[in-house]
């Protein structure tokens, strides 16, 4: 599954192992699936729900720095539904060279589809609330170091990880 392999390779760009529930094995296997239920299907431009359909087909369409909504990178995607739900200013700080800006849980669920979430929470085995906290924990540091030098990465997600790697 396209989720397992996104997330063991963003595990060890986070430090971890390919897998275990904790630390940064951990940490990449909940981006992992929530950036592989992005990028097939759920993306929130088609997520359907309410007050929240359409806007990252928008922000795809109308996306900063170079990023890309959806195919083989959903990062920018991401990053777009972000910053149309109020986190604008955190978002920018995990792509530009300062201080990571935190994010809490809770506006990572008030962020996501409710439906990409579930999926997210049904693959990794945790609650919707557990599994908005691992985002909202794991994300800054790894969009951080997806894009050093203050761009999302044009390419597929898969190439830009093992660049970073090297």
């Amino acid at each position: 599954m396209a989720g397992n392999d996104l997330g063991s390779l963003l595990g060890g760009l986070l430090g971890g192992g390919q897998s275990g529930q904790g630390g940064s094995g951990g940490a990449g296997k909940i981006l992992g699936a929530l950036l592989g239920a992005l990028s097939s299907g759920g993306q929130a431009g088609q997520a359907g729900q309410t007050g929240q359909t359409g806007q990252a087909g928008q922000a795809a369409q109308a996306a900063p720095s170079g990023a890309a909504g959806g195919g083989s990178n959903p990062l920018g995607g991401l990053l777009d539904l972000l910053q149309k739900s109020g986190l604008a200013d955190q978002a920018k700080s995990w792509i530009g060279t300062g201080n990571n800006q935190p994010v809490s849980g809770a506006q990572v669920k008030d962020a996501l589809p409710d439906d990409t979430l579930r999926k997210v929470a049904d693959e990794t085995g945790v609650s919707t609330d557990q599994a908005a906290d691992r985002i909202a924990e794991s994300l800054p540091q790894a969009v951080d170091k997806l894009t050093p030098e203050g761009q999302v990465p044009s390419g597929s997600l898969e190439d830009a990880i093992r660049t970073q790697r090297l």
